[in-house]
């Protein structure tokens, strides 16, 4: 009996040492591509969220948050580097023959960066997609298939279970879900087959997932686009994509319970942009730009409060760094700032190229939500700044936006030129039905020719108009409204040194 008395004291005290090597204040960020606020928390019907549900009820949903930019490369930058991607150089996408990446300097202000500088192991796993990567480096690089959350999950077991390093972890963790891609389905009758959003042809599924499939005349056809059978089709392969992502997130809850680690980490859930359909990726209207944003912090006592606090992509890397106890609160910066210059020079790399645009990286352009979170009152931004300029190297159509809580102007500099598609949206069987009914054809609240070409300004009262619909740019009695917005969304630019603010003097 002594014998297993001491045994279950010596068990007892191994346990609780394993317990106190758990570091506290680990970090762990899940980024979706392309993904709308289509989730059961924020009231879609029809979503098969349940394990990202559980965060939003065990956290703060935001239900104003906005990205920056809706183009992939451009907005992962402004995730990374809390800086507006015309002030950070990533105009556009990354890979192949596009070749944006960010000016070298960023590194003093990178999210990985500064926080390894904050005394944190770091690990990216699934979709990067920016650039240099000396700029935004993790430690550790974890491999495995981004379409499959539960698989990428398990790439992430060892490193977040990894108890022979006494740091507290940031994991980054990005699905290709619910990305187009994969190819057209085959078994479609439709003349334009809908894309499959990487999901396997034939109903197939991923190893460890289980596939939900969902009736295209069921799912919800948002107010921007058409209520057609190609439409709906590629809704209904969009939300199994979607699917997929909740049971990633749900397989890293699981680890990191099992790890005694859920109590100990803050989660952030959230997408890049809206959705790859035309009038939402590579736009800046709401479906654009708007996207889901959940915080389960668990050193948060006030749980499952929905914010009304507008808040942005840029404020993500200060936010972090505030958690992790890294942001200076005098110079909204790093406390513990990296000599750029110097930090090249030692390594004698960026000898000759441009390092900063001109630019001083000491600052970040967002602002910490950390003191938000459980408060469904509080404020945070006023308005908010966004911004398009690339998304493939040849489309060219620079957009900027100010919005805040009852206005939003957007001004299309480029204008007279028609709209140019990303390459995926064009071939779209979304886009292509109604294309081949000619530029009178619907297209959501518009026609597919006053998509194609737009106007100068676009004015709408976005409290009483969240869809869009009515353009107040020309109305006479809006005319002073139209006049404060321009002047609003000048004097930002010009704050956040964005160089097409010369467009106001000469075009």
């Amino acid at each position: 009996m002594l014998r297993i008395t001491i045994l279950a004291a010596i068990a007892s005290c191994l346990l609780l040492a394993k317990e106190a090597r758990c570091a506290e204040k680990n970090i762990v960020f899940i980024i979706a591509d392309d993904l709308s606020p289509t989730l059961g928390c924020y009231g879609d019907s029809v979503a098969v969220s349940p394990q990202i549900d559980a965060l939003a009820k065990d956290g703060t949903r935001f239900a104003n948050a906005f990205a920056t930019t809706a183009s992939c490369s451009a907005s992962r930058s402004v995730v990374m580097s809390g800086l507006h991607n015309h002030k950070n150089g990533q105009y556009g996408h990354q890979h192949h023959f596009h070749k944006f990446a960010s000016y070298p300097n960023v590194v003093s202000l990178a999210l990985p960066r500064v926080l390894a500088g904050a005394g944190y192991r770091t690990a990216q796993a699934g979709k990067y997609h920016v650039a240099p990567e000396e700029v935004y480096h993790f430690e550790t690089y974890l491999k495995g298939n981004d379409r499959n959350g539960v698989e990428l999950a398990e790439k992430c077991r060892s490193f977040i279970a990894d108890k022979t390093d006494a740091r507290p972890f940031f994991l980054y963790f990005a699905t290709s879900d619910p990305h187009r891609g994969g190819g057209t389905d085959k078994t479609s009758s439709l003349e334009f087959a809908p894309d499959l959003f990487g999901n396997k042809p034939n109903k197939g599924s991923f190893p460890g997932i289980k596939e939900v499939y969902f009736d295209p005349t069921k799912v919800p056809v948002p107010s921007f686009l058409p209520d057609t059978p190609e439409c709906r089709a590629e809704l209904a392969q969009y939300y199994q994509s979607c699917a997929r992502i909740d049971q990633g997130v749900g397989r890293l809850v699981e680890i990191l319970k099992a790890e005694n680690l859920f109590d100990k980490t803050m989660i952030v859930f959230t997408s890049d942009h809206g959705m790859a359909f035309p009038g939402a990726k590579t736009n800046v209207y709401e479906a654009a730009l708007k996207v889901p944003f959940i915080v389960r912090n668990p050193y948060e006592p006030q749980r499952g409060v929905v914010s009304k606090a507008l808040i942005s992509h840029v404020d993500i890397t200060p936010s972090l760094l505030d958690f992790a106890g890294g942001l200076n609160p005098k110079t909204n910066g790093p406390t513990k700032l990296v000599d750029a210059d110097k930090y090249w020079d030692e390594r004698e790399l960026f000898k000759k190229e441009n390092r900063d645009g001109a630019n001083k990286f000491r600052s970040y352009h967002g602002q910490s939500w950390l003191k938000a979170l459980g408060q469904p009152d509080a404020k945070h931004h006023e308005s908010i700044f966004a911004s398009h300029t690339f998304h493939e190297i040849q489309m060219y159509y620079p957009m900027r936006v100010v919005r805040d809580s009852k206005y939003k102007l957007i001004w299309n500099i480029a204008h007279p030129l028609p709209f140019p598609f990303a390459s995926d949206l064009w071939e779209a069987s979304t886009w292509q039905s109604q294309l081949k009914k000619g530029k009178d054809a619907p297209y959501g609240r518009k026609t597919v020719g006053q998509y194609i070409q737009r106007p100068a300004f676009e004015l709408f009262d976005i409290e009483k108009d969240p869809d869009e619909a009515v353009n107040l740019a020309n109305s006479p009695d809006r005319a002073e409204i139209l006049a404060q917005y321009k002047a609003k969304l000048k004097a930002l630019q010009i704050e956040l040194d964005d160089p097409w603010v010369m467009k106001w003097d000469y075009e």
